[in-house]
């Protein structure tokens, strides 16, 4: 897609998280282009790392991930732009010229998305918004059916913290109990 591109040059390659690395390091990059599922690579832990040690670096996220569940979380965790791979070069382009001049893209497909499957919610899908990154993959594991333990060894954190985020979950999103949490996290799943 960039081959033709007059305003884009391709300085490094990476086919996994050692690699990714290395290029970092050594041609530090003004975007990366970044699949969420990379092998070696965690996408959402490495989003965050790469944007703590390379802050002027940006990060577009080119991922067959459903767009609805991850550009938010992508977004969140330091990514400046989420384009699906099924999108066109057109967009791709797009997207890689908006964070060029120091922009956030998102598919305007995506916001339309959010808009029509949720009228009357977009006070939920703002609270929704507001949560951390971290507060989101403990509400994902939680829709998927883990339990504190579970979700403690996943996200290598202690089991008091995990009820500490399913306390400030509850409050955030403003539900009663864990059944109205689940049922939320999965609406803003949309799948």
């Amino acid at each position: 897609m960039l081959k033709k591109s007059k305003d884009f040059e391709i300085c490094g390659k990476a086919q996994n998280g050692d690699e990714l690395w290395r290029q970092l390091e050594s041609g530090q990059p003004d975007i990366v282009v970044m699949e969420l599922e990379l092998p070696q690579v965690n996408g959402i832990s490495a989003l965050r790392n790469i944007k703590a040690k390379y802050p002027q670096t940006r990060i577009l996220v080119f991922s067959h991930l459903p767009e609805e569940i991850y550009a938010l979380r992508s977004i969140k965790s330091g990514a400046a732009g989420y384009v699906p791979k099924s999108a066109s070069t057109k967009i791709f382009i797009k997207a890689l010229k908006q964070l060029s001049r120091g922009g956030i893209f998102l598919n305007e497909e995506l916001n339309e998305t959010f808009t029509q499957r949720n009228v009357g919610e977009s006070s939920a899908i703002n609270r929704y918004k507001k949560l951390s990154s971290r507060e989101i993959e403990v509400l994902n594991l939680l829709s998927n059916g883990k339990r504190n333990k579970d979700i403690a060894h996943a996200l290598d954190i202690n089991e008091k913290t995990v009820s500490t985020y399913k306390t400030r979950l509850l409050k955030k999103l403003k539900v009663d109990n864990i059944a109205d949490l689940i049922n939320q996290a999965r609406m803003f799943r949309m799948s």
